[in-house]
């Protein structure tokens, strides 16, 4: 009834139609081969169908146009789908960061994690389609032997997430990459993890650091290096300034005349400038990267790669490594025998303040950058010892400038110079 027939080939196969007229037009829709489900259509289940067309009828919707449009509408988004996959989207979202990235290096940073890790799993689903679970394949791996590699890749992913859903490219909401109430109870604190692992490899948190008595011999073995990265890595332990901040500096940051290096805010690990004094060493070092008669490109890097652009992290890297190879094993190390990271000279500098001079505890923090933890004290402190950190840069470059330093240390007493 209701038009609903069933047709019978000569083959002997079996098919609903449905006989409608719209517009004074009679027309036949398929609504499926006659039998039982998962294939078939039983006679309840093509009446069910026959009432839904009759609703499009009655609203005036021929039932195979809006057919052909809904086939149009699946199609169309499959291949959106398909074209915003969560590599593209992560592409997109990393290019229109462009403004905020602190450094070359910072983006770069970005951009490998997810290459490495999301990618490959990832990489090619499109990004509507992806749910905790997939993260969860990518993460969980990384989870127990690399938890701050992890850690920082599931920020990405879901800012990535984030990213899609202002697009309308997923639903908003939900974000599979989130950590309250998503992930968090399914892969525990990467801070625990972060605990365990030093635990179980007596490791004490820190990054290796070269004892201070030591550091005249290491940057004499450093000056006979030509490489660039050779003077990038004697630059920071020159000035105390992260690696990074070193190797994303510009020579627009550089003051020859007033002997200053300022970092820009957004270059900074605590979002706040920060003005570097440069000790007449730092000064030589940077002259001779100048070229002669001329001068530099305000904004070139200081410490250029071969093919341009910045230095990578990589190169320090590939640096101290080399300067450990031998026979004897690596001579370069921290107190307990592990080698030294570029990163590490910043507690070498701290430790050199706070053992063989008088130089004040909040000057050398200032030194390094390091926000006041105390909120009262912060909010009167308003100068950034400027020229008490260039008395302590000074002379910090002469004690590098030393013969490895034996005995007991020798104690700089400027306790005259704190006013």
């Amino acid at each position: 009834g209701e038009g609903l027939f069933l047709q019978i080939t000569p083959g002997g196969s079996k098919s609903w139609l449905l006989r409608y007229t719209l517009a004074g037009r009679t027309r036949e829709a398929g609504l499926g081969s006659y039998g039982d489900p998962p294939d078939g259509v039983t006679l309840a289940a093509a009446r069910g169908k026959v009432a839904e067309h009759r609703v499009l009828l009655k609203a005036g919707t021929d039932p195979l146009d809006a057919r052909k449009a809904q086939r149009r509408d699946t199609a169309t988004a499959a291949r959106k789908a398909a074209a915003h996959t969560f590599k593209a989207v992560a592409e997109a979202c990393i290019a229109a960061r462009e403004g905020a990235w602190k450094s070359a290096i910072h983006r770069a940073q970005w951009g490998n994690t997810l290459a490495a890790y999301a990618y490959p799993a990832l990489g090619d689903m499109p990004v509507s389609d992806i749910a905790t679970d997939d993260v969860l394949t990518v993460l969980q791996p990384l989870w127990s032997t690399k938890p701050e590699t992890a850690s920082r890749l599931r920020g990405r992913m879901e800012a990535v997430f984030d990213y899609a859903a202002a697009l309308s490219l997923r639903p908003r909401g939900f974000n599979p990459a989130s950590w309250r109430g998503n992930l968090q109870p399914l892969l525990g604190s990467p801070n625990k993890m972060k605990a365990r692992l030093r635990e179980a490899g007596g490791d004490d948190g820190h990054h290796p650091a070269l004892p201070f008595k030591r550091i005249g011999a290491f940057i004499a073995a450093l000056a006979r290096r030509p490489a660039t990265s050779a003077l990038a890595l004697q630059f920071a332990i020159l000035t105390a300034a992260r690696t990074g901040e070193v190797l994303g500096a510009k020579w627009r940051e550089i003051d020859m005349v007033e002997a200053v290096w300022t970092v820009p805010a957004v270059r900074m690990k605590g979002g706040r400038e920060h003005r570097v004094p440069l000790s007449l060493a730092a000064l030589d070092l940077l002259r001779s990267l100048l070229p002669e008669d001329a001068e530099q490109d305000p904004g070139r890097h200081v410490f250029r790669a071969d093919g341009g652009g910045a230095l990578s992290q990589m190169a320090l890297l590939m640096l101290l490594r080399r300067m450990n190879e031998g026979e004897a094993g690596p001579q370069w190390v921290d107190a307990g025998g592990r080698p030294i990271t570029a990163h590490g000279f910043r507690s070498t500098f701290r430790d050199w303040c706070g053992e063989a001079t008088a130089f004040p505890l909040e000057v050398a923090e200032a030194a390094l950058a390091h926000a006041i933890r105390d909120k009262a004290q912060a909010a009167y402190e308003r100068g950034d010892k400027l020229l008490k950190r260039r008395k302590m840069m000074e002379a910090w470059a002469s004690y590098c400038a030393l013969p490895e330093a034996t005995g007991g240390a020798r104690v700089i007493n400027l306790t005259g110079q704190r006013a």
